[in-house]
């Protein structure tokens, strides 16, 4: 049976860096990255959030597609709406695909530094191109407060979903992290 393995998490948590990792790892796997997405719809610099909403059609349609002739996909992506998660797991059962959720969560306060700090490489091209618009949606939504709540969604959100399981994502400890991650899919 196939599985969509959702990463879910606060923004700057690891969930892309921990998917380009499985897919390297797992020839076939689908990284579905709908902020990597959002990139091909025109404009989406001005209009990040337009682009989100353009783009999610299209990648539930290929997620659904892609599990549908048995191969995984990846979805690293912070959902906080239990409706739209459910868009996501209908994809998977009309595939005949089991959902997978994983949950990267650290300390409140670190995921707010550590929000703070990604893409402190920019200008080295491992910076991803969507980091400003994150940071900018943030400040126009409250800053460090629009991440606590972000926080607090996802942890009201676990108590709702009994099989996702939680994996602890410190920074700078990648390699552990994905291990844990690992581990947890057995």
């Amino acid at each position: 049976m196939s599985r969509l393995l959702h990463l879910n998490g606060p923004p700057g948590i690891g969930k892309s860096t921990l998917a380009r990792l499985y897919v390297a790892d797992h020839p076939g796997v689908l990284n579905c990255d709908i902020d990597v997405l959002r990139t091909l719809i025109g404009g989406w610099e001005s209009d990040f959030g337009r682009a989100g909403a353009l783009i999610r059609p299209a990648a539930l349609a290929m997620i659904e597609a892609y599990l549908a002739h048995g191969h995984d996909v990846v979805l690293p992506q912070m959902l906080t709406n239990p409706t739209e998660l459910a868009r996501f797991e209908a994809s998977a059962t009309a595939a005949g695909a089991q959902l997978v959720e994983r949950f990267l969560m650290d300390t409140p306060a670190a995921s707010v530094a550590r929000f703070h700090r990604r893409g402190a490489d920019a200008g080295t091209g491992t910076d991803d191109p969507w980091h400003d618009q994150v940071r900018g949606i943030v400040a126009a939504n409250g800053g460090d407060e629009a991440l606590a709540r972000s926080h607090e969604a996802l942890e009201r959100l676990l108590v709702q979903r009994p099989t996702a399981v939680v994996i602890a994502s410190a920074e700078g400890k990648v390699d552990e992290t994905y291990r844990s991650l690992l581990e947890s899919l057995g």
